[in-house]
């Protein structure tokens, strides 16, 4: 008999395992970035309490960090590259792919594109 934690994990790596959303062109970076719509709770975990802390703008940076990947589903980002990208990147391309990242077919269709 299946245990419901298995089922439940192996739903989930088959989420994580299905093909990349992107890209998302970046013509200042000279990159295109691909991302996975879902992440970890252990991820996400990271993410929420920053955002409880009022560090919404750290949140966004993690957020790029553990989502942004190649066209091949390798990292684009390492989380040592926070610190950098919070003082030396600019904001608006960050913010630009984090929102194109948090849209979803269903809201492309809502907004007519």
């Amino acid at each position: 008999m299946t245990k419901a934690i298995d089922r439940a994990t192996a739903h989930f790596k088959e989420v994580m395992s299905s093909d990349l959303k992107g890209p998302i062109e970046v013509p200042e970076w000279d990159l295109d970035v691909y991302y996975h719509p879902s992440s970890t709770l252990a991820e996400e975990s990271v993410v929420i309490d920053l955002q409880q802390q009022g560090k919404t703008t750290e949140a966004l940076v993690v957020t790029l960090i553990n989502k942004a990947k190649d066209k091949d589903g390798n990292k684009l980002f390492e989380l040592t590259d926070k610190t950098r990208m919070m003082r030396a990147v600019d904001p608006a391309v960050i913010l630009k792919i984090i929102g194109a990242m948090n849209v979803t077919p269903d809201m492309d269709e809502t907004l007519g594109n």
